[in-house]
């Protein structure tokens, strides 16, 4: 069911329209008691002479009262509906006045020295650090951040994402050609001695095993000798070669300069220019990247990377004892101290929030004024008639009583002149 057009009030508006009848009342019972004022006056005024100037005060009164009943009515709307040029102002012009509105809002508020000078009054940096050095603060404004970014992630399409970080792989990871780049990292490495650690690492990792494994050794050599050789031979050879094995890693692990060494380091060297300059070598690495590489893996990849960093995102961000959202509110909370207290950072911030509104006000500041245009023009006048009237009504009834009372002395006046000249 529609409703009324009381219902579909504020409050605060109903309580307006309360206080305009209550105004509209006070000017119209002032009228009419101007009125019968007026009467009385004319009836007695032959056997009481003094009544005359009761007389004209009323009729002065009177006029005033209608005169400026007409005009503040011809302001909302026609006087006892009767089309009367130049009247229902308002609703005849809503348009012009919104546009007129908005270019006052752009010339004299949407001014750069207008909005840069308010900026530069306000301590913008100071009042913020104040307020968000309180640990509390700085938690109310991670945790409303944390989910405005907890929406903005549920609203992301995980198959668009995916896409977008598969496209970025392919074309800043796999596209490029790697074999340059790797060799030249390489060489690098190995001009750098860098690789020794891992070298290293190798070796013992070797060790380790040999140690851990002798039983790998049994029948390593032995089985490919002739079935006629004895079985202690057999287990003598696999014997030897373990132990050589063994010493070969112990000497590798204990020389620095042992030829495998050198070995290794010259491999690395030739490979780390051949990954530069030889198309043979730089091809076998590229096949090596797609065969890893290929377009169902890279989708794939790109996926699992997106589900789970979102999860843990959306899993950090609901959860305020998380470490992201401690070290968030920590940080803000930083800031604040920082705002505060350190009054080049204040400059800075200062001015540069003045300049950015400036720049918004000078490149936007007719779109900006045009939303009050756009807004007035979409209103319907009949409505927009009355807020404007419940708004300023009640105000305009006490010129309407102001009218009565000033033209009842201006009646009194001219009378009593004109009685005086000529009497």
């Amino acid at each position: 069911m529609a409703r009324t057009p009381t219902e579909l009030l504020s409050p605060a508006d109903q309580e307006r329209r309360r206080a305009l009848r209550v105004m509209k009342g006070v000017a119209l019972g002032a009228l009419i008691l101007m009125a019968v004022v007026f009467v009385v006056a004319f009836v007695l005024q032959e056997r009481f002479p003094w009544l005359q100037y009761v007389r004209a005060a009323a009729e002065g009164g009177m006029v005033g009262a209608l005169a400026d009943w007409f005009a503040v009515t011809a302001l909302f709307r026609h006087p006892l509906g009767i089309p009367i040029p130049h009247t229902a102002i308002i609703p005849r012009r809503k348009d012009e006045i919104g546009r007129t509105l908005g270019e006052f809002v752009e010339t004299n508020f949407l001014e750069a020295g207008v909005v840069r000078a308010k900026l530069e009054s306000t301590p913008i940096a100071r009042t913020a650090g104040g307020w968000l050095r309180d640990p509390a603060h700085a938690e109310t404004v991670a945790a409303e951040a944390s989910a405005v970014a907890s929406g903005i992630l549920r609203a992301l399409s995980d198959d668009e994402v995916q896409d977008l970080i598969s496209d970025l792989a392919r074309e800043h990871l796999l596209s490029p050609e790697w074999g340059p780049t790797v060799g030249a990292w390489l060489s690098r490495v190995v001009e750098a001695d860098a690789h020794r650690g891992a070298v290293d690492l190798g070796v013992d990792s070797i060790a380790t095993w040999l140690r851990a494994n002798h039983a790998a050794f049994s029948g390593l050599v032995s089985r490919r000798l002739p079935s006629w050789v004895p079985s202690v031979a057999m287990r003598l050879v696999d014997d030897t070669v373990y132990n050589e094995a063994v010493k070969f890693v112990a000497a590798i692990q204990d020389d620095p300069d042992h030829p495998a060494r050198r070995a290794v380091d010259g491999y690395l060297a030739r490979l780390a220019e051949n990954l530069q300059s030889d198309p043979t070598t730089i091809a076998r690495l590229e096949e090596a990247k797609t065969a890893v590489f290929d377009s169902p893996r890279v989708r794939e990849l790109a996926a699992e990377a997106w589900n789970t960093a979102k999860t843990g995102l959306l899993t950090a961000l609901a959860d305020p004892s998380s470490g992201l959202r401690r070290r968030v509110s920590a940080a803000l909370v930083e800031i604040g101290e920082r705002l505060s207290t350190d009054a080049a950072l204040q400059h800075r911030v200062d001015d540069r929030i003045a300049g950015a509104a400036v720049f918004v006000v000078d490149r936007y500041r007719h779109d900006i004024a045009s939303i009050i245009t756009d807004t007035v023009e979409k209103w319907d006048p009949a409505e927009t008639t009355e807020k404007i009237e419940l708004m300023v009504g009640r105000d305009l009834q006490y010129i309407r009583l102001n009218g009565t009372i000033v033209g009842a002395l201006a009646g009194l006046v001219i009378f009593a002149v004109a009685h005086a000249l000529l009497g």
